[in-house]
């Protein structure tokens, strides 16, 4: 597929429901209320799909949406993060729960272990903006 763009491509459901699929690779059309009903269509069904999102990041790209394209890569970027540990990160880089040293060991995790780096650079630039303003753990 050429590059994606705002005018010929959003909303990706309607301009390209073939190239939708759920987490667990089904295509998106598979997806009906009928099968919902008679339990064909499992919950892990409902995800999105890493692509999806990576889609949807460039067109928000062409648009000129820059800070809504970087959410959307991140956001990507976290469908092969468990929720367990998503959860953990989050606590993690809330003001005043947490030292420096914790929060890189979370943004290593997250590049390293689920190659999620634009994540890991987010948490590594929260722990500074805590550092500078004083609201890491322990300076209450």
């Amino acid at each position: 597929m050429n590059k994606l763009n705002y005018k010929n491509d959003y909303p990706l459901l309607e301009k390209h429901p073939d190239k939708l699929k759920a987490m667990t690779g089904r295509p998106i059309d598979d997806l009906t209320m009928e099968k919902v009903l008679s339990g064909d269509v499992k919950l892990a069904d409902g995800r999105i799909h890493k692509d999806t999102l990576l889609m949807q990041a460039e067109i928000a790209q062409s648009a000129g949406d820059i800070q809504i394209a970087a959410n959307l890569r991140r956001a990507a970027e976290l469908t092969n993060v468990p929720d367990e540990f998503i959860l953990q990160a989050y606590n993690t880089i809330r003001p005043y729960r947490s030292e420096l040293e914790e929060i890189l060991a979370v943004a290593d995790t997250l590049e390293q272990e689920y190659e999620a780096a634009e994540t890991a650079q987010f948490v590594r630039e929260a722990g500074e903006i805590l550092k500078n303003s004083k609201r890491l753990k322990g300076h209450r």
